[in-house]
């Protein structure tokens, strides 16, 4: 499944790229016609230039020889010509329209011919010898220019806004439009074409155009392809997501069956101990044997209470999602509670030659809280902290307590255990987490003592968060609203 969701992917992605790619190509071919047509433009009107120039002397020239008589016609390309007019000459010599007519017309034509090729031939000359003495800016009017390229953009399709300049050999401004330099800065695609490229003496400059808004004109061809693009991200996604739950899916279970083979364990170990000791009860010398029977006894109380306590842990986890229903919150002294646990598990701090001290410091210690359910978060943090003690070193436990504001009360415990890695830090309020293996069996749990803690701090309003670093010991800091 991924592997056709990626390939489907990647074909909309290359199709998109190919159609840019088109679309990028086809305007930049209109725009390569259109600026070679705006050159070829300025370059007729140079040669009209030339030509009206020329006909103006000719034509003060022919008045002055003829006394203003000539006659104005039109030459081949519709542009204007004078010349003599031999068609009705007053003499001896003159033919009436009826006689000769074929003759005379021929000879016209003849002299028409002959004027204007000396004529193009006097103009393609002066263009030669004087068109690089013209400059840029007279030759290449702003005006025209910017008129030229409006029309012929328009003239292929292409509707849309531009800035343009004109350069010369040095690349430096001739003239350019107000929004030239900064549309360049923003877009690298400027179009160039060389005007006048065949001046003599490299008298030529470049036309420089740019489209601000090119982008729009190239991504408007596959605009209709970005909701598919869209959905398939989304089926990427929801697959993703998908895979995502499976594999939480997988890791649960395989906690469940270690948090399984864990509670069968702990379970195994004392009804094996009260077996035992209900087996020497049937024994007759056991049972004359009062220190035998007390022994037994003592045993069976024990192992009792100890299965008792495993079964109260995993009802704790129980209570998870109906805890909000049978909390009774009232105001409670958390610095009384405090002590009072310390008090009780300072017997089995001592048993491991260990010591653990109460800095009770708070200035204000009521919290509106849970008492049964506050007293079991610091059993169950005391209790931790003997349980990862360091092997050869004497355990030292600390509760302290202060009010960081007015309105808090800090709560720390800290022990000088082994520490927990990083990596593990980060999961061990999770429920069944623990950080030794599941097939581990030296540190006794099931994993539910820190997710049980979490739980009941953020139903009482509060934060805990742990520090710690490996050979040295961890910290727990827990923060509760004041009763108020």
């Amino acid at each position: 499944m991924a592997v056709t969701l990626l390939g489907l992917l990647f074909m909309q992605i290359m199709y998109i790229e190919k159609m840019v790619k088109m679309r990028n190509d086809h305007f930049r071919e209109l725009v390569t016609l259109s600026l070679y047509n705006v050159a070829s433009n300025l370059e007729r009107d140079e040669t009209k230039y030339f030509l009206d120039k020329h006909l103006d002397k000719s034509q003060s020239k022919m008045m002055g020889i003829n006394g203003g008589q000539f006659n104005k016609d039109l030459d081949f390309n519709g542009n204007s010509s004078i010349y003599p007019d031999k068609r009705f000459n007053k003499g001896k010599n003159s033919l009436s329209p009826s006689l000769g007519f074929d003759n005379s017309r021929q000879e016209v034509l003849k002299g028409e011919y002959l004027y204007q090729k000396a004529l193009l031939n006097e103009v393609i000359l002066n263009i030669l010898e004087h068109a690089s003495d013209r400059p840029i800016a007279e030759r290449a009017d702003s005006s025209l220019v910017r008129v030229y390229i409006d029309q012929e953009l328009q003239r292929n399709g292409l509707n849309m806004p531009f800035e343009f300049a004109v350069v010369n050999q040095s690349a430096a401004i001739i003239y350019s439009t107000n929004g030239y330099e900064k549309s360049t800065k923003k877009n690298d695609n400027v179009y160039s074409q060389i005007l006048f490229p065949n001046s003599p003496n490299g008298s030529y400059a470049t036309l420089k155009v740019v489209f601000p808004s090119k982008s729009d004109y190239v991504f408007s061809s596959v605009r209709f392809m970005l909701p598919s693009l869209l959905f398939t991200f989304l089926l990427m996604g929801l697959f993703i997501f998908t895979v995502i739950l499976i594999f939480r899916q997988k890791k649960l279970s395989e906690i469940k069956n270690d948090f399984i083979n864990n509670m069968t364990h702990e379970f195994k170990t004392p009804i094996s101990s009260i077996s035992l000791a209900a087996q020497m009860l049937d024994d007759e010398a056991v049972v004359k044997s009062p220190a035998l029977l007390k022994q037994a006894s003592t045993v069976i109380k024990d192992e009792t209470k100890r299965l008792r306590f495993q079964v109260e842990k995993v009802l704790q986890m129980s209570m998870f999602d109906r805890t909000s229903a049978t909390m009774k919150l009232q105001e409670v002294d958390a610095e009384s509670v405090i002590y009072s646990v310390v008090n009780t598990y300072k017997l089995k701090v001592e048993k491991f030659g260990g010591t653990i001290t109460a800095n009770l410091n708070s200035d204000d210690p009521i919290v509106n809280v849970d008492e049964m359910h506050f007293t079991n978060v610091i059993f169950n943090l005391l209790d931790n902290a003997i349980k990862y003690r360091r092997e050869g070193v004497e355990p030292k436990l600390t509760v302290s307590t202060s009010n960081p504001n007015d309105s808090h009360i800090t709560i720390t415990v800290e022990d000088n255990g082994i520490g927990i890695k990083r990596d593990d830090l980060k999961k061990i309020f999770e429920k069944f987490y623990r950080v030794s293996t599941g097939n581990r069996h030296d540190v006794k749990g099931f994993g539910l003592g820190l997710a049980y803690v979490h739980k009941m701090i953020t139903l009482f309003g509060g934060t805990i968060k742990a520090e710690s670093e490996v050979g040295k010991g961890s910290k727990f800091i827990i923060t509760l609203p004041l009763y108020k």
